[in-house]
């Protein structure tokens, strides 16, 4: 396992694990802020650039469909944050935002979607402090 897997698999890992129990145990916290992002134009830019950018990043640096599972879901990461910040920066009309805001207010689809990315978030933690190959 290359460093560089197990670096990001920590990264996006913990950062999934410390953010995704906070918008969970906040849920009504989560979809305010959220309604707000939304309808704020220029801040939804500028988060949709950033998380462009960090999608790019990672996708440049690590795009690697071999070599183990763990590498994948950090390859497949790094893409799905390339796609959600091109769809934001390009899908900014109020039907689209409405429809990921209408799925947010409902409390099981919210949960539903929370939970992939909690998962993704401890796999990926476990899977980067516990591997063998490469110690960083």
């Amino acid at each position: 396992m290359s460093s560089r897997t197990i670096y990001l698999s920590r990264l996006i890992g913990l950062s999934c694990v410390l953010v995704i129990p906070s918008m969970i145990l906040q849920r009504q916290a989560t979809v305010d802020w959220m309604t707000a992002l939304f309808h704020n134009s220029s801040l939804l830019w500028v988060l949709s650039v950033i998380t462009l950018t960090i999608g790019l990043a990672t996708v440049l640096a690590h795009n690697v469909w071999s070599g183990g599972a763990l590498a994948v879901v950090v390859t497949l990461v790094g893409w799905a944050m390339l796609l959600k910040g091109l769809l934001f920066l390009f899908v900014y009309s109020g039907t689209a935002l409405e429809f990921f805001l209408s799925v947010f207010r409902n409390p099981l689809l919210f949960y539903l979607c929370m939970t992939p990315s909690l998962l993704i978030g401890l796999y990926l933690t476990y899977g980067g402090f516990t591997s063998k190959t490469a110690r960083l």
